[in-house]
């Protein structure tokens, strides 16, 4: 029987794609990454999955999409975004996945993209910097540890979730939580952090393939 083909998506240096890698590797996720897409050309996580011979893609906005069209033409801004978001779902239900990973991927991935792989019933999840209902959206690791110095909050960790229209709002599969120390830098709590990430895109890949896909 062939393994589940999993299709990762990225926007930068690619950490939490390389635990994916090597998970894959040494058969502690039992199924094959297809293929890696990421948002921005030239970017380190391509060139990981070109070392592994991973097939790569890139599905570039602001490149391709954006090329052209000015910042103060919103209507045509929305309706590139639109034919990118579209394109994308085209571009990867053409691979017929089991499985799409969101790992660190940093575009928001609308309706237009989510409904033709809803309906193809493949499940996508996403790897977010922190618990779930607290900071929702970008600079999630910098907000959570602001909390901490601020007294208001004493732990906030990394959830792997299933992906919805809302964002990071999806249902939880994993929750790692991390306790907070005010004598701790951003550096070093980031550091830390980014290290249960890479624990945490296995175990909820492994969760996911398991109780998403029937594997």
């Amino acid at each position: 029987m062939p393994k589940p083909k999993i299709v990762v998506l990225i926007s930068g240096s690619g950490t939490n794609l390389q635990a994916l890698i090597n998970a894959t590797a040494s058969g502690v996720i039992n199924g094959t990454i297809s293929q890696v897409i990421s948002s921005s050309p030239g970017v380190m996580g391509l060139t990981r999955a070109e070392t592994a011979s991973i097939p790569i893609y890139v599905h570039d906005l602001q490149g391709k999409y954006y090329a052209g069209v000015p910042k103060e033409d919103k209507a045509s801004r929305k309706e590139a975004r639109q034919r990118f978001n579209v394109d994308l779902a085209a571009y990867i239900l053409q691979d017929k996945p089991d499985l799409v990973v969101c790992a660190g991927w940093m575009l928001i991935l609308a309706p237009s993209f989510l409904a033709p792989l809803e309906r193809e019933k493949v499940p996508i999840i996403n790897l977010h910097p922190a618990l779930p209902g607290a900071f929702a959206g970008t600079h999630a690791i910098e907000r959570a540890w602001e909390a901490g110095q601020r007294g208001e909050i004493t732990k906030a960790g990394v959830m792997i979730h299933k992906v919805i229209t809302e964002v990071d709002e999806g249902e939880p599969l994993l929750i790692k939580e991390l306790q907070l120390s005010k004598e701790e830098t951003l550096d070093d709590y980031e550091a830390r952090l980014h290290a249960v990430e890479h624990i945490a895109i296995v175990e909820g890949t492994n969760i996911a393939l398991k109780e998403l896909c029937g594997f």
